[in-house]
């Protein structure tokens, strides 16, 4: 499946509008996954535009996992 095709994919089957996701891939390659901070905003952006809640105990795996 080519990326585009994953992505409407993910747009529709979220609701998300396809734009925003985009945003976020190009935050993502950008970022320095290696600064805490940078990826607890990315984590907490992902979980609004997613329209979910991030819990604390959820970001902090996710980071854990990510580094």
């Amino acid at each position: 499946m080519s990326l585009g095709k994953l992505l409407d994919q993910i747009s529709q089957d979220n609701n998300i509008d396809k734009e925003l996701i985009f945003q976020i891939v190009e935050r993502v390659k950008r970022a320095d996954l290696s600064d805490e901070r940078v990826l607890r905003k990315i984590i907490q952006d992902i979980g609004k535009i997613a329209n979910r809640p991030v819990s604390k105990e959820l970001e902090d795996q996710l980071v854990k996992r990510i580094k």
